[in-house]
């Protein structure tokens, strides 16, 4: 079960700090992203982590503003967003791959959460 959580509206320029609570398996062997999906769009993966070792990756938009993190004792996946912009907009899932590879198709990944809202005013 993935629950996510710390959406919300924020101005442009502002931070928010997503969460996704994890529970029902191990993770080590797993890769845990974030997703997002603005309006009219199609689901674009924004963040994945490895658990085991900590390796992230970043789409190209988010890079130096975005940071993905986990506590392991916790089960709890993180997504600092700093340096929000309008476009940045969607509602934001946290999702999880059973794998040692991030991949930036969501067709890879298995578990999903329900999803949290993220605005960013202009």
């Amino acid at each position: 079960q993935l629950v996510e959580s710390g959406g919300g509206l924020v101005q442009t320029g502002g931070s928010l700090r997503l969460s996704c609570a994890a529970s029902g398996r191990t993770f080590s062997d797993c890769i845990m992203a974030w997703f997002r999906q603005a309006p009219g769009k199609e689901r674009e993966f924004v963040s994945g982590i490895r658990w085991g070792d900590g390796y992230t990756y970043y789409t190209n938009s988010v890079k130096g503003r975005f940071t993905i993190s986990r506590d392991n004792v916790k089960n709890t996946l993180y997504l600092q967003m700093n340096s929000l912009k309008p476009e940045d907009t969607a509602v934001y899932y946290c999702a999880v791959r059973i794998g040692s590879s991030i991949v930036t198709n969501k067709a890879g990944y298995a578990y999903w959460g329900q999803g949290t809202q993220v605005t960013v005013s202009s």
